[in-house]
């Protein structure tokens, strides 16, 4: 028997295929039982225009066999089989692929799509065998063939007196090196495994016998091994299914199965998509935050189906940052595959189905904001720190996006609110979205800068997030209406009258307020007096870009490079203390200074910055005191 060069470039092409396009040795049988479908459904095509040819979906199957002792792995199909031709045509030439021939000579109906168009997935075999032999027989031809091959110097055909059509492909297991461990291809439960996570929506059986352990009838307590014909594979995926026959448990076992998370799913979304691109996909917002979603160790992504066929767990490319947290599937026929199936072609079609599920995600929470509020704000609290660092990434670039799906703690509701919902109610007097920044919503209730617009009656945002007054700034505005911290240098709220009280007390005072700002020296920009305090004595306020949280949040950065805002200590000159400070001013300038510092560290001291020298400010205390 004449052994047979490969008609493929040379043995090096084959090394580099089996050794270096896949990085999984277990995609080998996905390979296989993806081209055991193919061959199924080639007959299915061909009996849809040919009457002599029979199609009982009963009669169709995949079947995968083990010996140990022999060390075999075997892939039976009852597929179309192939010529002595086909054979040297597709498992000679490497990457020559039967499938893709066929489809591009056979009409295909939509929706039914041959899986494999490239020919190198047989070769994938050769990751784990040392030997691999193919029988098979065609629907077209009275006999049968064998094939073989060590995959490196050529193969062998000679005929062979097989009864059935179909396919066997029998694998000679290698035997187990130092640091591979081979016989797993052997193993019932490993076999399953991965079949399961691979194959489980081919939409053919594939059976496999397997050893199960029951209990004895004539004796309960014990136990014996039972061998029973059993079909692994689900074989119709959810997604495929109609949305009227399902129901939220339905989606939700799938959830739990597909092992998405450990908590139940918020909401879940089921589109099925037939345009510039057709895919399916069903997705899930998760309940809870997943224990390391701000770690590097968490991977975005969605699982990546080609008709039905599994080729990335998690698909990154198919997912915004901004929408992460989502999980779920997504199944595509569209897709352009290299010749691993593993990796994605960075073109149109992966980018056209990014943009629709972005799209969808977007419609899909507006949707819970408008009609389930309360299932809104749950996923809002586990996930709106994400949405907010969303805006403010990219410079902004999907800000427009993402800007009605923000809530923030609303001093007038005393609950989340949107920005339009914020709007919407704003008197029409007012010129300004205004916000306060801190730790906690207590801590931001009781700030000396919320009183004069509180006293206005003008709703505050409350912003408790690290990255929320970041993403306002990226925003700049909502509806024409501009943000303004509390904090910020002006508000500008004051009437006229009162401006003109304030310009008159400002140069009355002149010389005390110069007289603490040279106390302070460059701690502060400048010290004056306030028109925005109302009962409080005291108070930071925050001149330029960076505002005084801001400025916490950037020193806490690994990379910090000591940014700070420019700070204004403004003092109310309706209070007593302010008194205090006038009659100081007249007869005892270290009282100033005294008064001075000890107002300046108060001030750190509602802002929650650290107090510059603590033995210091206790001094003066004791002085003040004594």
């Amino acid at each position: 028997m004449e052994k047979k060069q490969f008609q493929a470039e040379s043995k090096r092409l084959l090394e580099m295929m089996v050794h270096s396009i896949y990085s999984q040795k277990e995609i080998f049988l996905r390979e296989l039982i993806s081209n055991a479908s193919d061959a199924i459904d080639k007959i299915y095509y061909k009996a849809l225009t040919d009457d002599s040819i029979s199609f009982n979906q009963d009669d169709y199957y995949i079947r995968i066999e083990t010996d140990k002792d022999k060390r075999t792995l075997t892939v039976k199909d009852t597929g179309i089989g192939m010529t002595q031709e086909e054979l040297e045509e597709n498992l000679g030439t490497i990457a020559k692929s039967g499938s893709l021939s066929f489809k591009n000579e056979v009409e295909m109906q939509e929706g039914q799509e041959i899986i494999g168009q490239f020919g190198v997935g047989f070769y994938s075999s050769f990751m784990v065998a040392d030997k691999v032999t193919v029988y098979t027989r065609s629907l077209h031809s009275e006999r049968g063939f064998k094939w073989e091959s060590n995959g490196e110097d050529g193969y062998t055909i000679e005929s062979y007196d097989k009864q059935d059509i179909g396919t066997e492909i029998i694998l000679q297991i290698k035997e187990n090196a130092e640091e591979e461990n081979y016989d797993e291809f052997l193993e019932q439960h490993r076999l399953t495994s991965i079949i399961k996570k691979y194959s489980d929506f081919i939409r053919y059986p594939i059976k496999m016998e397997v050893v199960e352990q029951k209990a004895k009838e004539d004796n309960p307590e014990e136990l014996e091994d039972i061998i029973e014909d059993k079909t692994l594979n689900s074989m119709v995926p959810i997604w495929r299914k109609n949305k009227q026959e399902l129901n939220d448990e339905d989606y939700e076992s799938f959830y739990q199965e597909k092992h998405f998370g450990f908590d139940k799913p918020l909401s879940h979304l089921h589109t099925s998509v037939d345009g510039m691109v057709r895919f399916q996909s069903i997705l899930y917002v998760p309940e809870q935050l997943p224990f390391n979603y701000y770690s590097q160790d968490f991977e975005k992504g969605l699982e990546l189906y080609s008709n039905g066929v599994l080729i990335m767990e998690k698909c990154a490319d198919l997912l915004p940052d901004h929408f992460s947290f989502v999980r779920g599937i997504v199944d595509s026929e569209d897709l352009s595959l290299n010749i691993s199936r593993e990796i994605l072609q960075q073109d149109r079609q992966v980018k056209l189905i990014a943009k629709n599920i972005e799209k969808k995600i977007k419609n899909h929470l507006q949707s819970l904001l408008k009609n389930e509020r309360e299932k809104y704000v749950q996923f809002f609290e586990a996930f709106g720190r994400q949405l907010k660092y969303g805006v403010y990434a990219d410079f902004g670039t999907n800000k427009d996006k993402l800007k009605d799906l923000l809530l923030f703690y609303s001093s007038s509701e005393e609950k989340l609110v949107s920005l339009k919902e914020y709007v919407e109610r704003m008197p029409e007097d007012q010129e300004h979205i205004y916000y306060a920044t801190g730790e906690s919503h207590d801590r931001i209730e009781k700030l000396p800068q919320t009183e004069l617009v509180k006293e206005k009656g003008y709703e505050i945002l409350y912003f408790t997030d690290e990255v929320d007054e970041f993403a306002i700034r990226m925003l700049i505005n909502y509806d024409d209406k501009e943000f303004k911290n509390v904090s910020s240098g002006d508000l500008d709220l004051e009437d006229e009258e009162t401006k003109k009280e304030a310009e008159k007390q400002k140069e009355e005072h002149k010389d005390l307020l110069a007289e603490m700002k040279e106390a302070l020296g460059n701690k502060v920009k400048d010290v004056k007096l306030s028109t925005r305090l109302v009962t409080h004595p005291v108070c930071l306020s925050a001149d330029g870009e960076v505002s005084i949280e801001m400025e916490k949040v950037l020193k806490q950065m690994p990379d910090n490079q000591n940014i700070e805002a420019s700070k204004v200590l403004e003092i109310n000159s309706k209070h007593d203390i302010f008194q205090t400070l006038v009659r100081a001013h007249e007869s005892d300038k270290e009282k100033v200074t005294l008064y001075t510092n000890i107002l300046y560290n108060q001030a750190l001291l509602i802002e929650g910055l650290p107090i510059e020298d603590p033995v210091a400010l206790t001094n003066d205390m004791c002085k003040v005191m004594s």
